[in-house]
């Protein structure tokens, strides 16, 4: 078997190209053909050339980038790069073709989906986001828009990503397009999260199947490590919140997390990981360390593992590999009360309900933008101690989310389909 994988980035540049990644390497494991097409970003060698093909240049997605956010058609430009692409495939013949993020301005779905479409090729479809349904967004949470459902107009979030400027409202016209792209597609659809899965049931691919396979981690990566960089960091006995800057969007919650520190007593001190060199002086002197942006997994695994307890403060996510990260770690997790996000955390294990907190036990749950009510979940979870969560959490991620048994599960959806 021959199995394609198409994504904007590949085994750096975020969490979508750590999977494609992983997935490839555990295709390979099992005997099947891994090949991976992805935007940019990643420069093959001379031993996996065969198998990976590099889309677009530089010269090219600067170009793609430009016209996108003067016109507005994402995903429906990248002509030649695309061309390119689909001479690749003819001479490689995947058997299946796994498409992953299809969005950031590196190839045409157009001409990609019309090719899958005349091919008969069977296809997969990992919806990272709510980007394959919308005529522009990748998500509406934070703009609390449900136009999806009906047919895209007047958008509210062109100024989001993907940014246009476009003169022209290009929401219905991109959304019809997809919808007629997307409907003779022999096409099952994945989503990490069971609230995406919901959400793509009420839109225009409610009569395609989906099927949820979680995120997976790689537990022998992340795993708990002890504590020395609270000494490195210098804040040895003191009560570490641990969170990801995630590129300092308001929707990842980085307003919540710039007022935090204010709020923190002498004991307690929020260490953000992720934080670019110009956005240092945007964050607070006091209670607050800010650490560089990291592609080291190892790296990573030490900052879980020394933090009393990780925080997302998200407010549109699907499911975010951060959480089950963490709880690989040993790590609590307390997450606002956003999209998929708290699936992971939650997952029937609900201990007790406080006030507004939903106590489970591998962290909590509670309220978007309520800065207080995060406080003091943190400050219940970190009473009771780590050592009271840190056996469950483990046990949690290595049960549910270890990447091998989640990857397995896209191995057998591509025997079924074959079949």
């Amino acid at each position: 078997m021959k199995v394609l994988q198409i994504n904007t980035v590949y085994k750096t540049g975020g969490s979508t190209g750590r999977i494609v990644y992983d997935l490839k390497n555990v295709m390979e494991s099992e005997g099947i053909d891994g090949y991976v097409a992805f935007g940019y970003g990643y420069s093959p060698d001379a031993d996996e050339s065969e198998k990976l093909f590099r889309i677009d240049t530089k010269t090219e997605l600067l170009i793609s980038k430009i016209r996108t956010k003067l016109i507005g058609h994402h995903g429906f430009d990248n002509v030649q790069e695309t061309k390119r692409l689909l001479r690749w495939i003819d001479n490689i013949r995947p058997d299946i073709i796994h498409l992953h993020n299809i969005h950031n301005h590196y190839v045409n779905i157009d001409l990609l989906l019309r090719y899958i479409a005349d091919k008969r090729i069977p296809c997969v479809l990992t919806m990272h986001d709510c980007w394959t349904f919308t005529g522009h967004c990748a998500y509406f949470d934070y703009s609390g828009c449900d136009k999806w459902e009906t047919g895209c107009h007047h958008c509210p979030s062109l100024k989001d990503y993907p940014k246009t400027f476009a003169p022209i409202d290009p929401s219905a016209w991109n959304y019809e397009h997809k919808r007629n792209l997307f409907e003779p597609l022999n096409i099952t659809f994945v989503s990490p999260s069971q609230w995406l899965c919901e959400l793509q049931n009420l839109s225009f691919l409610k009569d395609k199947p989906c099927v949820v396979i979680n995120n997976g981690v790689d537990a022998d990566v992340f795993k708990p490590c002890g504590d020395a960089v609270k000494y490195q960091l210098g804040i040895d006995g003191k009560k570490m919140i641990l969170a990801m800057a995630s590129g300092f969007t308001k929707r990842k919650g980085i307003d919540s997390l710039l007022q935090l520190p204010s709020m923190l007593n002498d004991n307690e001190i929020l260490v953000l990981v992720g934080v670019r060199p110009e956005q240092r002086k945007l964050l607070p002197k006091d209670k607050c360390i800010a650490v560089n942006r990291t592609n080291n997994v190892l790296e990573l695994a030490e900052y879980y593992s020394a933090a009393d307890v990780f925080i997302n403060t998200t407010l549109e996510d699907n499911f975010p590999t951060t959480n089950i990260e963490a709880l690989a770690c040993g790590t609590p997790v307390i997450t606002f009360n956003t999209g998929g996000s708290i699936e992971s955390v939650l997952d029937g294990e609900v201990q007790t309900k406080d006030g507004q907190i939903i106590i489970t036990n591998v962290g909590a749950i509670v309220p978007q933008k309520n800065i207080s009510v995060l406080l003091d979940a943190v400050r219940k979870i970190c009473k009771q101690g780590k050592k009271q969560y840190q056996v469950v959490c483990r046990n949690k991620a290595l049960l549910h989310y270890e990447k091998v048994t989640q990857y397995e599960k896209y191995l057998l959806l591509y025997k079924n389909l074959m079949k």
